[in-house]
C-alpha cells in the first residue's frame, strides 16, 4: 500500500511540475497557442477523412453526421474555456492556483469516484445543440477568436444553416485575415445561401482564394460544380482535374472526382465538343505493356492457351481495373491498358494512384485461374513509360 501512495505522489509531483514549468519559463501563452493549433489541425484532418469517406460512399449520411459530431465534441472538450477572456483576469496566477489545487483535488476525486458507478457520468458528451450554444457564447465573450468563429461556422454548415455559417465565416476572415481556405469555405456557404446560383461575389471570393493558393481545394471543387451546372463542361473538368492533382494518392474520394471529370467529358462529346487534348491526356490513364513468355516455358504451354493481361490496384479492391485477352500464339505482344478497358465505371486505372500489372496463362480460359504468371512491381497509374512483363513463374508459387 505504501508503494501505491508513493507512486501516486510521484505522479502528482510530475503533473504539478508540468503546470509550473511553463509558468517559470514564461511560455504559457505560446503553449496554449500551439495546443489550439494542433487541435484545429487534428479536427480538420478528421473532417477531411469523414468527408472523403462520405463522398466515396463508404459512410452513410447518418454515419457522417455522427462522426462529425464526435470530432466536434472532442475539439470542444480540448478547447472549452480557452480564449474567453479569462486569461486577462487570472494571468500568470492561474497555473500556480491549479498547481496548488491538483493534489487535493486528485485525492478528493479518488475517494469520491474511485469505486463508484457514478464515474460514467463524467463520460457524458454534450449534444450538437449544446456545442453550438457554447461556441455561440464563446464568440460573444471573445469576438476576436478566429478559431471560435471558424468552428461555429462548421457546425452551422453541418446543421444546414448556411446563412449563419456564411456570417460566421465572414467574421473568421475579419479576425484571421483573408486566408485562402477561409475564403473558399465562405464562398461555399454563400453558394448555398444564394440557392446555388453563381454570381460576381462568389467569383470574386474564389478568384481571390486561388490567387493566394492555386490549389485551394474548396474553391476548385465549387468552381467545378458551378461550371457543370452552367453547362461549361470543359471548365468543370479542368477545375476538377486541378483538384484531383492536389489530393493525396490514397484519398478515397479521388474516384468520385474522377467520375465527375468523366461525366463532364461525356457531356462535351455528346454536345459535339471534344475535350481539350491536354485534359484528355491528364485525366485518362494509358499504360503500354510488352508481354513475353520465358524460354523455358514455351514447351509447357499450348498455342491456344488464354493469356490475360490486366492491371489491378496496388492497394485496394482485388478485381482487375483493365483487362486484355490474347493467346499464347500472340506472344510476344504489346498492348495498351487504359480507362477504356475498365470492367466497372467506378473502377478505372486513373481512380488509383498505383497499380500492379499481371499476365496470366490459363488453359481453362478462366481469368482468375491459371498455370503460369508474371507480375510487375507497383507503378503510378499515370506513368507513360513502356512496361515489360515476363511470364516465368508457376501460378501456385506466387
Amino acid at each position: 500500500m505504501i508503494e501505491f501512495w508513493l507512486a501516486v505522489g510521484l505522479l502528482l509531483l510530475v503533473g504539478t511540475a508540468f503546470l509550473l514549468i511553463p509558468l517559470l519559463r514564461g511560455r504559457r501563452a505560446q503553449a496554449e497557442e500551439d495546443r489550439t493549433a494542433l487541435n484545429v489541425a487534428l479536427y480538420q484532418e478528421r473532417l477531411a477523412e469523414l468527408t472523403a469517406q462520405r463522398d466515396a460512399g463508404t459512410l452513410t449520411a447518418a454515419q457522417f453526421e455522427a462522426g462529425q459530431a464526435e470530432a466536434a465534441r472532442e475539439l470542444l472538450a480540448d478547447t472549452e474555456g480557452a480564449g474567453t477572456g479569462r486569461g486577462h483576469r487570472l494571468g500568470r496566477a492561474l497555473p500556480l492556483l491549479i498547481a496548488l489545487a491538483v493534489p487535493g483535488l486528485a485525492f478528493g476525486l479518488y475517494w469520491h469516484w474511485g469505486a463508484s458507478q457514478e464515474l460514467t457520468a463524467l463520460q457524458e458528451q454534450p449534444s450538437m445543440d449544446q456545442m453550438t450554444a457554447r461556441l455561440e457564447q464563446a464568440v460573444k465573450d471573445n469576438p476576436e477568436s478566429a478559431e471560435a468563429w471558424y468552428f461555429l461556422a462548421r457546425l452551422y454548415m453541418g446543421e444546414g444553416r448556411a446563412a449563419e455559417a456564411a456570417k460566421a465565416y465572414e467574421q473568421a476572415v475579419r479576425v484571421a485575415g483573408r486566408q485562402p481556405e477561409l475564403l473558399g469555405q465562405w464562398a461555399q456557404a454563400l453558394y448555398f445561401v444564394k440557392g446555388k446560383q453563381w454570381d460576381q461575389e462568389l467569383q470574386a471570393l474564389t478568384d481571390e482564394a486561388l490567387k493566394l493558393d492555386a490549389g485551394e481545394v474548396t474553391s476548385l471543387g465549387l468552381l467545378g460544380i458551378a461550371a457543370f451546372e452552367d453547362e461549361r463542361f470543359a471548365d468543370a473538368a479542368s477545375y476538377w482535374q486541378r483538384l484531383l492533382e492536389q489530393m493525396p494518392a490514397d484519398d478515397p474520394s479521388r474516384a468520385s472526382i474522377q467520375v465527375g471529370i468523366d461525366k463532364a467529358r461525356e457531356q462535351l462529346q455528346a454536345s459535339g465538343q471534344p475535350a481539350p487534348e491536354e485534359l484528355v491526356n491528364k485525366s485518362m490513364a494509358v499504360i503500354s505493356v510488352s508481354v513475353d513468355l520465358a524460354p523455358e516455358l514455351k514447351a509447357k504451354v499450348q498455342p491456344g492457351d488464354a493469356v490475360f493481361i490486366f492491371a489491378r490496384a496496388a492497394s485496394g479492391p482485388p478485381m482487375p481495373l483493365a483487362v486484355k485477352r490474347l493467346t499464347v500464339a500472340d506472344l510476344p505482344a504489346k498492348v495498351e491498358l487504359s480507362d477504356k478497358d475498365a470492367m466497372m465505371e467506378q473502377l478505372k486505372l486513373s481512380s488509383f494512384a498505383e497499380v500492379q500489372l499481371v499476365a496470366r496463362i490459363s488453359r481453362s480460359g478462366v481469368a482468375t485461374q491459371g498455370e503460369w504468371v508474371g507480375r510487375g512491381q507497383p507503378i503510378p497509374s499515370s506513368t507513360r513509360e513502356p512496361q515489360q512483363l515476363l511470364i516465368d513463374s508457376p501460378e501456385q508459387a506466387q
